[in-house]
């Protein structure tokens, strides 16, 4: 068991949590769950032993191992299973097999294990430090967004991985619908104070939306009863027949707990800027499209689709088999081998790639940075953009260059909002997002009235929102004229 007891912690002398007082118990698996900013990777590192506390004390018992999901990389050997292996001890250096059960588990072939993982991809990479991670067998699993880069399978994989797991777990993630199927116990860091419950992430929401609204008419009711008394001390405190009574109310007035009222959340709000497409024509037309970096490796051959006015396509498969080359194709960044690819000339294109987060300005600040889309759009536009992307007043300024994952995607849709469009190619959009952005973004999705092509891995956002699908199974993508749930009753998945 771990005990947190009165834990305080700060930064520029200004209070990131106080006198936190928590415990965990054997066997529980806890989804961690707060706004950005609230402190959730702050306190892992506290867990760690990465940040010191102001205050406080963590008791963690003796010889008890912590294992965390490193997103930093950095390999010593030179084939993945032997980078996996090396986590073992002497004494189970015979359990390599679990690696490799492991391994297979998240998508790597027997050939890949074989392979240097220097020369896979950053997402690739997470997947060998995740492996690493599970094969340890530590008391308490620290996962922080585990699911960023993991395709279907890998995360359906994981997701039975974890509820078999036997030991403590601590999950931060932005799929809701991944925490609620493994944990048995929610802790949510909210304005500032940790409550753990038993129970998923709706039933302690619902908890605490219905305390401040308690709060918040009982704070209401005793401001008019304050205002009431104050006006008759006004009134009454200079007539001698009742000033003893005008003094005794001030000294009561005095004594009452006076109720703040609640600061507002910050919340991700916005929808697409939607320009008009009045052509009963499609907005792009894709014939036999082929495409493939070398002849030994074919991405796509012979894929045929349109897209409609209003469709929402999802694009699904396996990593590293060509989804986001797709959208490159699609969006003309690279060129296609053979085929077609024909763009109405009024379709508008926003574009939010992983590849356009990277290339931010690291130099410039927020507002700079969204500002450089158009430098004629006004001022109170972009300071408008930055404050529904949750970047208001002073905030915008800061620099680009030590912003989080999870900012960096707020600042790349922020410049996507800048310009009306009818057409969005989405890259894994909910990549670093925290919880409600995530779900605001899938609302503004499906709001949208322009069409949408998408690439994504979470299958609660495919059930909701596509109306047809690009598959890439078998080794082969081909376009399904239908949604998720069709598509899993009448074909379903070959790759396993």
């Amino acid at each position: 068991m771990i005990t947190i007891q009165d834990l305080s912690i700060s930064f520029d002398g200004k209070a990131l949590f106080t006198d936190v007082n928590v415990h965990f118990n054997q066997k529980e698996k806890v989804g961690l769950i707060g706004r950005n900013g609230s402190g959730k990777s702050t306190f892992l590192k506290l867990l760690l032993k990465q940040l010191e506390a102001d205050n406080g004390e963590i008791k963690i018992p003796r010889n008890y191992q912590i294992g965390y999901l490193e997103q930093h990389i950095k390999f010593n050997h030179k084939t993945i299973i032997d980078e996996v292996a090396s986590v073992l001890p002497e004494e189970r250096i015979y359990e390599t097999w679990k690696g490799e059960k492991i391994l297979n588990g998240l998508g790597f072939t027997d050939e890949e294990m074989l392979q240097d993982p220097n020369l896979f991809s950053g997402g690739y990479q997470v997947k060998v430090n995740l492996a690493k991670l599970l094969l340890l067998e530590p008391n308490l699993l620290l996962l922080d967004e585990p699911t960023n880069y993991l395709d279907i399978h890998s995360i359906r994989w994981l997701k039975k991985f974890l509820n078999d797991w036997t030991e403590e777990l601590i999950l931060i993630t932005h799929d809701r619908n991944f925490m609620d199927s493994i944990i048995t116990h929610t802790l949510n860091i909210h304005r500032g104070n940790f409550r753990k419950i038993p129970g998923n992430t709706k039933k302690i929401k619902e908890q605490i939306l219905q305390e401040e609204e308690i709060y918040e008419k009982t704070r209401v009711n005793q401001e008019k009863e304050r205002e009431k008394t104050q006006a008759w001390i006004n009134r009454f405190k200079s007539k001698a027949t009742l000033a003893s009574r005008a003094q005794s109310k001030v000294k009561m007035l005095e004594k009452k707990e006076v109720h703040k009222k609640l600061d507002v959340i910050a919340n991700l709000n916005f929808k697409f800027n939607y320009l008009n497409y009045n052509s009963k024509q499609n907005l792009m037309r894709v014939k036999d499209i082929a495409f493939g970096y070398s002849d030994d490796k074919v991405l796509l051959s012979n894929l045929s689709f349109n897209v409609q006015k209003g469709d929402k396509i999802c694009v699904i498969g396996k990593n590293g088999k060509g989804k986001s080359t797709l959208l490159k194709l699609l969006s003309q960044e690279i060129n296609v081998l053979n085929g077609e690819i024909g763009i109405h000339e009024k379709v508008k294109i926003g574009y939010f790639g992983q590849m356009n987060i990277d290339r931010l300005n690291n130099k410039n600040s927020i507002y700079e940075e969204i500002q450089s889309v158009d430098q004629a759009i006004p001022e109170t536009k972009v300071r408008t953009i930055c404050a529904h992307m949750m970047f208001p007043g002073k905030s915008s300024n800061k620099k680009i260059g030590i912003l989080s994952g999870g900012e960096r995607s707020r600042v790349t849709l922020g410049r996507i909002l800048l310009n009306p469009v009818n057409l969005l190619f989405l890259d894994e959009p909910t990549n670093h997002l925290d919880m409600e952005s995530t779900e605001t973004l899938m609302e503004a999705v499906q709001i949208f009235e322009g069409s949408v092509i998408m690439v994504t891995h979470d299958e609660h956002f495919l059930k909701k929102i596509a109306n047809k699908l690009i598959i890439y199974d078998q080794g082969k993508a081909f376009f399904y004229n239908g949604d998720y749930k069709d598509f899993q009753k009448k074909i379903g998945w070959k790759d396993v």
